[in-house]
């Protein structure tokens, strides 16, 4: 495992981020350039080598509720590798390219789910039809089918 200071010297060679000292010893980093309200990429690194990384934004992380991974037993290539791509995906909107072509005129509503997975609820041609990207997973008569289905898979809605 690596130590507080060999954590805060991988993450202080990140230019992007700044450093702000918070209580008992703890320190974040922000990166203010973030194209979301979110700004902070590690959060609470104590000087026992325990912290999180933001990571709400990329999939195939186990994350907690916040969207944050604990990085205590990081190696520095890991470390260097999460903090990269939590950077990247708070500089780039999302493709919603995909969510237009989905959508179009209908009323629709996001829902967020486990794995950092969002699906698209629309309401279309009477029906109320479920997307993963371009993907239909299910379509349903009532609106409170299709909730009840969502809340059922461990989805709420955003």
């Amino acid at each position: 495992m690596l130590t507080f200071e060999e954590k805060l010297a991988i993450i202080s060679s990140f230019p992007e981020l700044q450093r702000k000292n918070v209580s008992l010893g703890r320190v974040n980093f922000h990166y203010e350039e973030s194209v979301f309200e979110k700004k902070i990429v590690v959060h609470h690194l104590h000087p026992n080598g325990n912290g999180f990384v933001y990571a709400g934004h990329l999939s195939g992380y186990n994350t907690n509720e916040k969207g944050l991974i604990n990085i205590r037993d990081y190696s520095e290539h890991e470390l260097r590798s999460i903090i990269t791509a939590s950077i990247k995906s708070l500089s780039e909107l999302p493709d919603t390219t995909v969510e237009e072509a989905v959508i179009g005129d209908g009323e629709e509503q996001r829902w967020h789910g486990p794995d950092n997975v969002t699906l698209l609820l629309v309401h279309e041609n009477e029906l109320w039809s479920i997307y993963s990207g371009l993907n239909l997973e299910a379509t349903f008569e009532s609106y409170d089918e299709a909730e009840d289905y969502l809340v059922d898979e461990g989805f709420r809605r955003m």
